[in-house]
């Protein structure tokens, strides 16, 4: 009922902000490159929903001299090859500006790509936000110039983890499931990394990675789970791989906690149910109940797809290129990129900075617990009776990781101003 007394006007004046100025292009072409069919297309088709959702609002919002926001999705299907092959077919549609979030593999391929093409085609550069592929090596060593990753890597979220971890002395023995790709890799290796150095008397007992989007059945992996006699499991197992795993989880008794980056959303909050309460953690840069515009975007996207906003850096993302543009006060994705750069704004769950030298964004983190709906906590995930509840807070400042970024700017880029710019007020 809060979330219904928030009127129109309000969430134009959240985002009226971002637009008001004048560009010579018309429309601006947005490829989403996702996974739109296999087993990770409940996660793809989700986020290719949400930007064109969110792009549907910024339109609205826009004068009649504002640039229009126009969608493409594109099928990547999970495979780098098919993702560069996409990100051609959509610069050949007139996109100049990409997003992508499902598989950082698939991200250091669309970021090697893009950085190419930038370099054979001068005056028909094309900017990349990444909105949910956080293998940190895409802000540190594979940084570019053209690529921006507006939600929490692997190792902001880890020093999220740790401090939890820190802070409860019945954890003791945790087992590790990851899929087995370079973002899995990196949720093992900086799991053991920051927990041994906040908890060196927790064992890991297991450390185990899984084919990314194949497995049906995952009742093998819950009895070796069961037997290593972990109290805890960690895992940034998205999608399917989470969902079958909770499934197998309730089936096979498993009563230890689960520590996740995704538990959220694509079918896991139904599989674990009640079983979950108080027993499984997501952490996370936004939730749904933190009131606000978080709240009625959320439900107005499932009143209009009959499914939960999964990831709100979907929208960030959009909100980036948005305020880009104005800030900049043109559509060329140079001057875009630069304007970006150290760019600043009131996100959702407070302040949020693009930093400029790595171009990873400075962002508080969640500690969340499933729980049931209630009075306070009233968003119910995937139309069941549980939600997220947030028992932890971490500043940006606390989750924050140095960068070994050393990044190559191109000549025409301009020198982005030192101001702030401001996209949204609440």
């Amino acid at each position: 009922m809060r979330v219904r007394k928030l009127t129109a006007a309000v969430c134009l004046a959240w985002l009226c902000s971002a637009g008001a100025l004048a560009q010579q292009d018309r429309t601006v072409k947005i490829a989403v490159i996702d996974p739109l069919s296999g087993m990770a297309a409940v996660t793809g088709l989700n986020q290719l929903k949400t930007a064109e959702f969110f792009a549907g609002i910024l339109n609205r919002s826009r004068g009649l001299s504002d640039p229009k926001f126009e969608v493409i999705g594109l099928d990547s299907k999970l495979r780098p090859d098919e993702a560069v092959a996409r990100l051609h077919d959509a610069i050949r549609q007139g996109a100049r500006y990409v997003t992508q979030g499902n598989g950082s593999s698939v991200a250091l391929a669309l970021s090697e790509a893009v950085s190419a093409h930038n370099a054979r085609n001068p005056g028909q550069e094309v900017l990349y936000v990444n909105q949910a592929a956080i293998d940190p090596i895409l802000t540190n060593e594979k940084c570019s110039f053209w690529h921006f990753r507006v939600d929490a890597d692997v190792s902001m979220r880890m020093q999220a983890i740790a401090a939890f971890v820190n802070d409860e002395p019945a954890i003791r023995r945790i087992y590790l499931l990851n899929q087995d790709y370079s973002f899995g890799r990196q949720v093992s290796k900086l799991a053991k990394e920051a927990i041994h150095a906040k908890r060196p008397d927790v064992e890991i007992v297991g450390d185990e990675f899984i084919a990314l989007s194949r497995i049906r059945d995952f009742a093998p992996h819950v009895e070796r789970i069961k037997a290593s006699g972990a109290d805890t499991v960690i895992t940034g197992n998205w999608g399917t791989d989470l969902s079958l795993l909770a499934k197998a989880s309730v089936e096979q008794g498993y009563r230890g906690r689960f520590i996740t980056f995704y538990g959220d959303r694509a079918g896991t909050p139904e599989a674990f149910g009640a079983s979950g309460v108080g027993r499984v953690y997501v952490v996370a840069a936004t939730h749904v109940n933190m009131g606000g515009m978080a709240s009625l975007l959320s439900l107005r996207f499932r009143q209009q797809y009959q499914e939960d906003l999964q990831s709100f850096h979907v929208v960030y993302s959009l909100m980036l290129i948005s305020e880009g543009i104005r800030k900049a006060r043109s559509t060329d994705p140079v001057k875009v990129a630069a304007a970006m750069e150290g760019l600043s704004f009131q996100g959702f769950s407070g302040q949020m900075t693009m930093r400029a030298q790595d171009h990873q964004m400075q962002q508080p983190m969640f500690l969340l617990a499933m729980g049931k709906t209630g009075a306070e906590y009233f968003f119910g995930l995937e139309n069941t009776e549980y939600t997220l509840i947030p028992e932890k807070r971490y500043e940006a400042a606390v989750a924050s990781t140095a960068s070994t970024c050393r990044m190559t700017r191109p000549a025409q880029a301009p020198v982005a101003g030192a101001a702030p710019a401001t996209l949204s007020r609440r």
